[in-house]
């Protein structure tokens, strides 16, 4: 059953406990228009001629305004006394972050402005001044207008602040991609409706103007729906968010995320600069996000020491047994002696050493590298860990040491690297391997 507004008022009011209500509503009424018809007797006789509505209209304004900064103010308080109660952000989270982002104001701006509206007839007589009666209403819908986006705006924000409250990232980037997207359409729906209010014309009529121009529309908006589609596809993957160690080969950058907009994405590099990307290159540009390892505490040592190939050699008897004297070393060549011993006794010219399986200096150094990482505290023991040849190059035969630091600090990790490799280079030595470089003539 529908029930008229008006007959709904009339039997609210009909109840006897707000008949005292009803009365003094009506006496404070007739009180400001009596009162607002002599201002408005007075201001005419003093205004110049063919001026008065002018004068009429900025004293009308100033009244207006002076009741709504008024009215605003009051319901501040009131809405601030009421939030005091709920500053615990555990216990409250989504009060805190609507209180935070000032939704609360966009409120008391709209009980203000409809109060203005709602005593706006009764200052003046309204068949007197009927141009600066349509200015001022017109006015007080573009103030709802304005009012409303203004809340729309806050409102995506207090959204946004819920979720840094969580620390929920990944919903923070989704919201971003969503709300980005719904500010710039609120923007233009409110613009059209501004311009309507303020000109007093159908909005059909200016949206059926934009069909001329949709090409335009799409070709000037492009970064905002790549953004958007890359946003919802970051979240909803959830290979990516705020606060992540990630590196971009293609430009050079490598750093921790610090923003994920609509349009742009910020890096703070290490070097304390900021980069700025399109959002969109998140999906069409090769990323490294190095967070896991970073989370794992590991981090990977991929680097390779480069040996002349001309130092490498068959180990002689002799230098099996100088190199026994190296511990990690010793028993494996224990065994291995033994073992080429037992070959050599079917082997004819068995006096050539290079009949038969030989040890070689670059083998057992290949060996040794391998146990000294395996017995090195700052070396990750359950991950991948290995000593290489790589194919061979002009520079040399490059020998890569693959394995995972066990502290994922730069400064830290560095140390540990640089420790294995100034070992092994200085080892190599005792090897009689010879670390190519490159010479330069002076």
């Amino acid at each position: 059953m529908k029930i008229d507004a008006e007959v709904l008022i009339k039997i609210i009011f009909n109840f006897p406990k707000f008949a005292v209500m009803k009365d003094q509503l009506q006496e404070t009424k007739n009180f400001i228009q009596e009162l607002s018809e002599q201002l408005y007797i007075y201001i005419s006789k003093i205004s110049p001629t063919g001026l008065d509505w002018f004068f009429h209209m900025i004293v009308k304004l100033a009244l207006l305004v002076g009741l709504f900064l008024l009215a605003d103010f009051v319901f501040k308080l009131i809405i601030n006394f009421v939030f005091r109660f709920f500053r615990n952000e555990s216990k409250y989270p989504i009060i805190k972050s609507i209180y935070q982002s000032n939704v609360t104001n966009s409120v008391a701006h709209l009980f203000s402005l409809g109060i203005v509206a709602s005593i706006q007839p009764s200052i003046f007589p309204v068949n007197a001044l009927p141009l600066t009666n349509t200015f001022i209403i017109r006015s007080i819908n573009l103030g709802f207008v304005l009012i409303l986006a203004g809340m729309l705006y806050r409102g995506l924000t207090a959204f946004r602040n819920y979720f840094t409250i969580k620390q929920d990232f990944y919903n923070i980037m989704a919201l971003n991609a969503i709300s980005e997207t719904v500010k710039i359409l609120g923007i233009f729906i409110f613009s059209v409706v501004g311009i309507c209010v303020i000109f007093g014309i159908k909005g059909s009529t200016i949206v059926g103007s934009l069909g001329a121009i949709t090409a335009v529309l799409v070709l000037v908006f492009r970064d905002t729906i790549l953004g958007f589609i890359t946003g919802i596809h970051v979240s909803t993957s959830k290979s990516l968010k705020v606060g992540d160690w990630i590196s971009i080969p293609k430009y050079s950058i490598e750093g921790n995320i610090a923003d994920i907009s609509l349009l742009t994405t910020k890096i703070t590099n290490f070097d304390k600069t900021v980069s700025s990307i399109p959002t969109y290159d998140l999906l069409t540009t090769e990323i490294k996000n190095l967070q896991v390892m970073s989370e794992s505490n590991t981090r990977r040592i991929k680097k390779s020491i480069y040996f002349n190939i001309n130092s490498f050699k068959f180990l002689s008897e002799d230098d099996i047994d100088r190199l026994k004297e190296i511990n990690l070393i010793s028993e494996y060549l224990e065994g291995k002696s033994i073992e080429l011993s037992k070959e050599k006794e079917n082997i004819k010219h068995k006096d050539k050493i290079v009949n038969g399986k030989q040890l070689t200096n670059i083998g057992v150094f290949r060996y040794y590298a391998q146990k000294y990482l395996e017995n090195d505290p700052d070396v990750d023991q359950n991950g991948a860990m290995m000593v290489r040849q790589l194919d061979i190059t002009p520079q040399g035969l490059p020998l890569e040491i693959y394995c995972f630091a066990n502290d994922s600090k730069w400064e830290h990790f560095e140390q540990i690297q640089a420790d294995i490799f100034d070992h092994l280079l200085v080892a190599s030595k005792e090897f009689e391997l010879q670390v190519m470089q490159i010479s330069v003539k002076v």
